[in-house]
């Protein structure tokens, strides 16, 4: 396509992945790797289950207190990695730019910075 024919507008049409599942996370763990991409590891976090725990069981049958071996000096909590995204520099900029821009639009919200549909004709 030459210089003088670009087109006017480009069009991305987005469809879904079979596979894609929504993903909860408390957090994110990652840096920078050694191709120089941002790499991030999404997680969730949750107290560590013991390796086993038993009852006691009373002569009657009955079953008594659940017991299991706890370290009460330490307390252990699991970060379970479900996503893992590799970034380059220019992606990882778009993405950041466009959480910043979602995090002040709820910041806004959470200061009541909205303008009265009278008042501006729309809500932002």
């Amino acid at each position: 396509m030459s210089q003088d024919k670009l087109p006017m507008r480009i069009r991305y049409e987005y469809t879904e992945n079979p596979e894609a599942r929504l993903q909860y996370a408390h957090g994110v763990w990652g840096g920078i790797n050694p191709q120089g991409e941002v790499e991030l590891n999404f997680y969730t976090e949750s107290d560590k289950l013991p390796p086993y725990s038993e009852r006691i069981l009373a002569p009657d049958g009955s079953l008594g207190h659940e017991a299991a071996p706890l370290d009460e000096s330490l307390k252990v909590v699991t970060r379970r990695i479900h996503t893992k995204l590799i970034l380059n520099y220019y992606t990882a900029r778009a993405v950041m730019e466009w959480l910043q821009d979602k995090v002040d639009i709820l910041e806004n919200e959470e200061e009541g910075m909205y303008f009265d549909e009278d008042e501006a004709g729309m809500h932002q």
